[in-house]
């Protein structure tokens, strides 16, 4: 199923971890809507880019999201967010700081070191977080 001129579904679901431990990740029918949305989010994304989006983590059914050690309230479980690289542009904090100085609007921007952590919520934030070690902080570094 096609989600956006760029995106399948299959991209937001597929997880190593569900198929190897028999877990169903097949999302309801309202997060495919929403799944839409953060698909449309990524488009604006991948536009300023200029090269290809291959996206780690989509939609978390609740009992992936669990397997994985996902935050309990986390916005993969409602198709709201997704972790991706793109090889072609960058490197995450690169991509980023395209992001921010594109001014995509995104609930919250999460650089991971290895990957970029986005988010396209109802709230909106805005908020611009890096990660290391573990520990979450203001801003990217």
């Amino acid at each position: 199923m096609k989600l956006s001129a760029n995106f399948h579904l299959d991209e937001f679901v597929t997880s190593q971890t569900a198929a190897r431990r028999g877990i169903d990740n097949t999302p309801p029918a309202p997060v495919l809507i929403r799944l839409k949305n953060t698909a449309k989010g990524l488009e604006k994304v991948r536009a300023v880019l200029g090269k290809p989006i291959l996206i780690s983590s989509g939609y978390r059914s609740p009992a992936l999201n669990k397997a994985v050690g996902g935050s309990a309230t986390s916005d993969h479980m409602n198709g709201d967010a997704a972790d991706f690289i793109s090889p072609g542009f960058g490197t995450p904090i690169a991509i980023c700081r395209a992001i921010v100085a594109a001014g995509i609007k995104f609930d919250q921007l999460i650089e991971e070191g290895t990957w970029v952590h986005i988010s396209f919520g109802p709230r909106m934030r805005g908020q611009i977080l890096t990660m290391r070690n573990g520990k979450y902080t203001a801003g990217l570094r």
